[in-house]
Formats: structure tokens, C-alpha cells, sequence
């Protein structure tokens, strides 16, 4: 391998355009299904030590689903792009709720559970907007030329693992609660995890050789999606946030699209919303998080992080929450404007405007 090995990476750093676009869904399929070999050997190992349904559901699957998120974006953060790596949170966010679901309740209107509406949409908003504060913080520690900003930094990302962790406790405890009380809701735990690791492995040790796989897909997946985007995005004239925010995006969104279109089609609206919901939060706290402490980035000399791609993820945000709010529905007349939201979002990126 050692031999195979410098030349791939020498292939990744001077790729033509042609190899670029070929390598890209090369990459977006290793990336998704190493999440997916990762999802089943990781249910299965949970199932073998006696986990519930209801844990497998909101901590396996949930991260399962995002694990693409992750690995593209700490692969952009230890390649110096970090526009890249919060653009692709920004873009995964908004096609999350507006393409996704958009599509999903055009298919069949998607009714919004009180639990969501009261408990997972907030968390949705207030973790989407404790970002800038955040980043905000560390910007202004940067500009004091500190020597403790890396520190600072770190620290900052740790708290947003710490923040996450609680979310996940919390609806951990608040779901079992209400499990015990609703018979329907612990078939529709069974199902999440049968539609999301359909193959499960029977034997242990296989399992964890199932995981192992699914984590070297997710690193390389990685790195040959974020090099083939690079390229092809710099080629269009893009700027890192404009090529996280789009093609990287929209690529690693494709396990939750897959969920939800499967989910609609079914009927299980709850497995829809709270996917996507539960992947917007995962998103906001475990990428931005994990791709700082993998390397910290600068905000300063990256002022797009906290510009436009930002108060458009919000406003996305805040656009789905309303309607959810006041319909407790999403419409297929909500499901068109989302999905003519997504639209826009993509031509105001590839007609330059997000590349300045």
C-alpha cells in the first residue's frame, strides 16, 4: 500500500477538471455508503448489548445520517478550507428543510407532531443561532492578536460538544417518557431503525468489521469529495463557502433526501420531520464542532463564515418553523415555496453573487 498510497494523494492534489467531475460522485457514493455500512454494524453491535429501539433512533441513526456532514467537513478543515466546511453545514441546513422537505410534502403533505413543533424546532432554531455568537467571540479574540485564540477557540468548539451532548440527553429522557405512553410511537422507533439499517449483520465480530469499513469509506469518501468539489468549484469561480454550500451540501444531504422520500412514501411523518430536524442540529453542533478541534480556523481572514451564507441558513430556518408553527403542516403549497427556495438559493450561488 505505501507504494499505491503517495500516489493517490499526488493524484487528489493536481487533479484535471475531467478527473474532478468524474471523482466527485465516485466520492459522494463511497461517503454514503460508508454511512451506511456504519449505521448497520453500529445498530447491530447496539442491539447485541440490549440498547432500545428509541437510543439506536436518536443517537446511531441520527449521527448515521450525518457522518457524511462530518467526515466532508473535517477533511475541508485539515485541508485549510474552512469556508468549505461551515459552507457545507450552511447548504446541508437549507437543503435539509427546503429541498428535502420540500420534496417530501409535495410527494404528501407532512403533518408536524406537537412534540416537534414544541420541543425539536426550537432546539432547531436556538442551536442554528448560537453559532454567531460564537463565531462571533472568537473573531473578536482573533483581532486582539492573542496567542490564546487557538485556546479560545478549542474551547469553543468543546462547549458546543457539551451543548450537543445535553440535546441529546434531553431528548433521550423526553422521548422515553413519552414512549412509555404511546404504543405507536415505539413501532414507529422499530421502523426508524429497520428502514435506516435494512442490513444489519448478524454476527458481532462482524458488525465491528461493518463499522471499520464504513469509517476508512467515510475518510476517503471524503477526501476525494471535497478535492473533485475544490476543483470543479474553483474552475466556476466560486468562493470555499459557496462550494460547501452547494456541491459539497447537497451531495452528503442525499442520505437524509433517501430517508425522507422513503419515509413520505410510506406515511411515517414523524420519521420525516425528526430526521430532518434531528440532522439540522446534529449538523449546527457535531460538524462545526468536530471540524474545529480537528483544526481550529480562523474567522477573521474568513469573514464569510458569519456572512450571508449564515443569515440565509436562518432564514430558511425561521421560514419552515413559521409554517410548521401556524399549520402544523408542511402543504404541498409550503412544499413548492421550499423547494422554489432552494432554487434561488442555487442560482444566487452559481450566478456568482455567493462567490465574492
Amino acid at each position: 500500500m505505501s507504494f499505491i498510497w503517495p500516489q493517490y494523494t499526488d493524484f487528489l492534489d493536481h487533479m484535471t477538471l475531467l478527473w474532478a467531475i468524474l471523482s466527485l460522485p465516485i466520492g459522494l457514493i463511497i461517503l454514503i455508503k460508508g454511512a451506511d455500512w456504519l449505521v448497520d454494524g453500529a445498530v447491530a453491535i447496539a442491539k447485541h448489548l440490549g440498547m432500545s429501539p428509541l437510543i439506536i433512533g436518536l443517537t446511531i441513526v441520527a449521527m448515521g445520517t450525518s457522518a457524511p456532514e462530518v467526515a466532508a467537513s473535517v477533511e475541508s478543515a485539515l485541508k485549510d478550507l474552512p469556508g468549505t466546511a461551515v459552507g457545507n453545514v450552511y447548504g446541508s441546513n437549507i437543503a435539509n428543510l427546503a429541498l428535502v422537505a420540500g420534496l417530501c410534502s409535495i410527494i404528501r403533505p407532512i403533518l408536524v407532531s406537537r412534540p416537534a413543533i414544541k420541543r425539536d424546532i426550537p432546539l432547531m432554531l436556538g442551536t442554528a443561532l448560537l453559532l454567531y455568537p460564537v463565531f462571533l467571540l472568537c473573531r473578536m479574540v482573533e483581532a486582539t492578536g492573542s496567542a490564546r485564540y487557538s485556546l479560545y477557540a478549542l474551547a469553543s468548539n468543546i462547549f458546543m460538544l457539551i451543548v450537543f451532548a445535553g440535546i441529546i440527553v434531553f431528548m433521550i429522557h423526553s422521548e422515553r417518557i413519552r414512549s412509555k405512553k404511546d404504543a405507536r410511537l415505539m413501532k414507529e422507533q422499530v421502523a426508524t431503525v429497520e428502514q435506516a439499517a435494512p442490513h444489519q449483520p448478524k454476527s458481532f465480530w462482524f458488525s465491528v468489521f461493518i463499522i471499520g469499513l464504513g469509517l476508512v469509506c467515510l475518510a476517503e469518501g471524503a477526501k476525494l469529495t471535497v478535492a473533485s468539489a475544490s476543483i470543479i468549484g474553483a474552475r466556476a469561480g466560486m468562493s470555499p463557502l459557496t462550494i460547501g454550500a452547494t456541491i459539497v451540501a447537497l451531495g452528503t444531504s442525499l442520505p437524509e433526501l433517501l430517508t425522507c422520500l422513503i419515509a413520505a412514501f410510506k406515511g411515517h411523518d414523524d420519521l420525516s420531520i425528526g430526521n430532518l430536524v434531528g440532522s439540522n442540529i446534529f449538523n449546527t453542533l457535531l460538524v462545526v464542532s468536530t471540524a474545529g478541534i480537528a483544526k481550529p480556523f480562523s474567522v477573521l481572514t474568513n469573514p464569510e463564515i458569519i456572512g450571508t451564507g449564515y443569515w440565509i441558513m436562518i432564514g430558511v430556518l425561521v421560514l419552515f418553523s413559521v409554517i410548521a408553527f401556524l399549520t402544523k403542516k408542511i402543504s404541498r403549497v409550503s412544499g413548492i415555496l421550499l423547494s422554489a427556495v432552494y432554487i434561488g438559493f442555487i442560482l444566487y450561488n452559481v450566478l456568482g453573487a455567493g462567490s465574492d
